[in-house]
């Protein structure tokens, strides 16, 4: 099956912007574009955060808060990185994406469309390309759990900081996360009036607005309120439509309220929307396969030559439109002996995508439509100790989550795509159509003609949780954390097909024509009733040898004139599900734990050894791709004699088709991928000096049934791999050089590789090293503070090394793009400077190589 294979692609991008910055009170200045017109704002009272300097101590002390308590970045013994809001300003990230500039063992993966991005944490992680799989990556904004990459891709809102923890996440959040968590935490209401408006432009016509406001509304209720709006024309061309392609067209509004009644209680709630509509995403052809010569004989076009000039050619824009809304309710309430926190939150997230997933201007794919929504309720109850001067701190939660996922897809061959198949192979439609009496040039293969799908799942999970941490001395805690969680999912897929030729029987058809053969070298013509009535009545012997020689031959490939245009099937009709014999249910408990001991060696010095496990539960596979397992299916087509009616070749005996529920054309599969067990032993020591601090960790994680959802050339398969592990070493160095310039060193070394994937889609996959995951992954960061009369100033560069790693899983795609000497690797640099006036108005300039 080579409609896709032909085509091997990559993603990337690149942007150079401007931005000034406001920070404004009562008569203060707003200054959307540098040196453009200022307006005067009034009625907002000024205001000012200074914190008191130590002066012996140069390095900032960073406050986390992913352990549930508010503890100090050096202090917590876990392996977790820390952008606080003054890198993000000054590093200019403005989403998820932008993160793995500064947190090397994060990567984020912008796949085949907006929606489609994967987080991936010390090489693993997944959930794109199919809503059935939830990410191993967990998201979570100010605690909320965001369950799919659309729901994580906007742009960050008022930020305080962003915490990366790696490795297995379960004790501290109550949805089990196997691989880490990104914990995204915003700023609450203040009740002093203050606000912030922000504009940057750059290339591309890129331009971005996005400004905050909040203060009190009496004495005990704060409000505050933030809307954002990037529009930016998509840095690549497609040259057959006029388009330009990976484009930013996205804004979003967020409202918060605060209520602190008395100095017990405090009460968040929180209410969003955004939304992306753009064009997106760019795919290059690195590789102009067997089948590109079909594209350019039917006028299409590729360049394969050029696979990074972001010139490309399709036929029509591959749109996405996604919204995202929620709202959600926190409760803080401080008791005498133990702190109570209730976190609630609904969300939505819709999305509609239609792809030209042919990525050529040939019409081969005419439609390609995704409508997905999402509906996600969660509760979360914890409660943590708050005496701080006994032996025992603990902490206990338990967590619910309901979920909803519906799915439309709708595809369609193009215009173009019976040329094509004749190109693939020549007069094969037409003999077919001829042998059937069908009309010639007008019935396979013709546009519009394809499935119509509908895929959903419910599911709900609960779990309860706790950590126990013993100060056995001063200076030595040990911890112990347990998770017991419970998942259900029922899932359910059906589809119409109006693809005719995927649902032709061709081992039918080749006993057909070969049994006409053989009754013609007996004079005997099978069209006609008259002639092979008699001559089966007359020769019983005789034709039941005839039957059995035409049954070997037509399931001989070799000998079937049929059998050649088997891979022109692309699309064989769905079996649906639940059915009588596939009940579309699961049911996952596991009982998750971290045992951890940490030492204070000195006031400078802590090193801690832990070992965790994580767990996720079952995915199931929501798309064509799902397929029963070799348990419950047998693959093979009946053969039916047209002149008797006798079945010649029965199907196979297995559980569905004994049940009469086998279709033609099935194959196996899997419907759903098991759980995924994480195990990890980690080692870390944590330094911190007036001038200088060093976080360094060794680790060795596993995952056991890795969720792998890898493209086939037509389709991705789901399924478990045995174990996949990363042996390595994580750093991170910060030194103040002077009380002005500071560099900080990060990277992550590993040996990443699947030591046992017998079964995958490309064989066996055992001892190779997964794609995508780079064994060295470095960052290094200079920042300069000056003063220049008045103003405050930055210089700074971050530069982001990615060492290379395998295009692909499967070798034989792998060694073709080695042979065409590509690797995977890359080196970005990103360079910024930035004043601020007196007033708290701001201008920055940023540029990215």
């Amino acid at each position: 099956k080579e409609l896709a294979k032909s085509i091997i692609s990559i993603f990337g991008k690149r942007e150079m912007s401007k931005s000034t910055k406001s920070t404004f009170g009562l008569k203060a200045a707003l200054s959307l574009s540098v040196g453009m017109t200022a307006l005067v704002a009034g009625g907002i009272s000024a205001t000012a955060q200074e914190e008191a300097a130590d002066e012996t101590k140069r390095l900032n002390t960073v406050t986390i808060t992913a352990t549930k308590r508010e503890q100090t970045l050096q202090d917590v013994p876990v392996a977790v990185s820390v952008v606080d809001d003054q890198v993000i300003e000054k590093a200019n990230i403005q989403d998820l994406g932008d993160l793995q500039s500064l947190v090397p063992s994060l990567s984020v993966g912008q796949l085949q469309s907006s929606a489609n991005t994967n987080f991936v944490i010390r090489g693993f992680g997944n959930g794109a390309n199919n809503a059935g799989i939830e990410p191993s990556v967990g998201v979570f904004i100010d605690g909320v759990y965001r369950s799919r990459s659309a729901s994580q891709i906007s742009d960050l809102p008022n930020l305080q900081r962003v915490e990366v923890l790696r490795g297995p996440q379960s004790t501290l959040f109550g949805k089990n996360a196997s691989a880490g968590v990104i914990s995204i935490v915003t700023r609450k209401p203040q009740f002093e009036q203050g606000g912030a408006v922000e504009g940057s432009f750059g290339n591309f016509n890129s331009y971005r607005v996005k400004g905050d406001i909040t203060g009190p509304l009496s004495d005990t209720v704060a409000y505050s309120a933030s809307a954002y709006y990037n529009k930016r024309d998509g840095y690549a061309d497609d040259l057959a439509t006029g388009d330009d392609v990976n484009q930013r067209n996205r804004y979003g509004l967020r409202g918060q309220l605060l209520f602190q009644p008395n100095e017990d209680l405090e009460i968040r709630l929180i209410g969003d929307y955004d939304k992306i509509d753009e064009i997106c995403c760019v795919a290059g052809n690195l590789i102009n396969g067997p089948t590109g010569g079909a594209i350019f004989a039917l006028g299409g076009a590729l360049d394969p030559a050029n696979p990074f000039s972001y010139d490309v050619f399709n036929n029509f824009a591959s749109e996405n439109d996604i919204d995202n809304s929620g709202i959600s309710g926190q409760v803080d309430y401080s008791m005498a002996w133990a702190d109570l926190t209730s976190i609630t939150s609904y969300r939505m997230s819709s999305l509609t995508q239609n792809a030209d997933s042919d990525f050529t201007s040939a019409d081969l794919i005419g439609l390609n439509l995704n409508e997905t929504d999402i509906d996600t309720f969660t509760q979360e109850f914890r409660l943590t100790s708050n005496n701080t001067e006994g032996m025992f701190d603990w902490m206990v939660g338990a967590f619910y989550f309901d979920e909803t996922v519906e799915i439309e897809n709708d595809f369609q061959y193009g215009s173009q795509f019976r040329g094509y198949a004749d190109f693939l192979a020549p007069g094969g439609f037409g003999a077919v159509e001829g042998f059937l009496g069908l009309p010639v040039g007008t019935t396979f293969g013709q546009g519009g003609q394809g499935p119509r799908e509908e895929f959903g799942q419910d599911n709900t999970a609960w779990s309860v949780f706790g950590t126990l941490d013993a100060h056995l001395t001063d200076r030595l805690t040990a911890s112990i954390g347990l998770n017991y969680t419970e998942d259900e999912k029922d899932a359910y897929g059906r589809a119409t097909n109006s693809d005719a030729f995927s649902a032709l029987n061709l081992d039918q058809l080749g006993y057909t024509a070969i049994l006409a053969g053989l009754l013609g070298q007996n004079g005997v013509d099978i069209t006609d009733p008259a002639s092979v009535g008699p001559f089966v009545q007359a020769n019983p012997a005789l034709y039941g040898a005839l039957q059995q020689g035409a049954a070997a031959a037509a399931q001989n490939p070799a000998q079937n004139p049929f059998a050649p245009l088997a891979g022109l099937q692309f699309l064989p009709p769905f079996l649906n599900f639940p059915n009588a014999v596939e009940n579309g249910s699961t049911s996952d408990d596991n009982v998750s734990y971290t045992l951890r001991l940490a030492y204070d060696a000195s006031d400078n010095l802590n090193v801690y050894g832990s070992y965790s496990t994580g767990f996720k539960a079952t995915s199931w596979n929501l798309s064509r791709d799902s397929s029963p397992t070799v348990a419950n299916f047998t693959p093979g087509n009946p053969i039916v004699d047209p002149v008797t009616g006798q079945t010649v070749v029965p199907s196979p005996s297995s559980p569905l088709g004994d049940a009469g529920l086998g279709v033609i054309n099935q194959g196996n599969g899997t419907r759903f991928a098991g759980p995924e067990e994480a195990k990890v032993w980690e080692l870390g020591a944590k330094m911190s000096f007036d001038n200088f601090a060093l976080n360094v960790a060794f680790f060795d994680q596993t995952i056991e049934g890795f969720q792998s959802n890898v493209f086939t050339g037509t389709g991705f398969e789901l399924l478990n791999a045995g174990k996949q592990s990363a042996r390595g070493i994580e750093w991170d160095i910060t030194a103040n050089l002077s009380d002005n310039f500071t560099v900080v060193f990060a990277g992550t070394a590993q040996d990443p590789k699947y030591d046992s994937f017998p079964d995958s889609a490309s064989g066996d996959l055992s001892g190779r090293a997964p794609s995508g995951i780079p064994e060295l992954s470095t960052s290094v960061s200079a920042n300069y503070d000056f003063t220049l009369g008045d103003m405050d100033g930055y210089v700074r560069g971050d530069w982001q090394h990615e060492a290379d790693s395998n295009y692909f899983d499967d070798p034989v795609n792998q060694a073709a793009i080695e042979a065409a000497g590509f690797e995977r690797g890359y080196d970005l640099f990103n360079a910024s400077i930035g004043l601020t006036t007196s007033n708290d108005i701001s201008a920055s300039f940023r540029k990215i190589r």
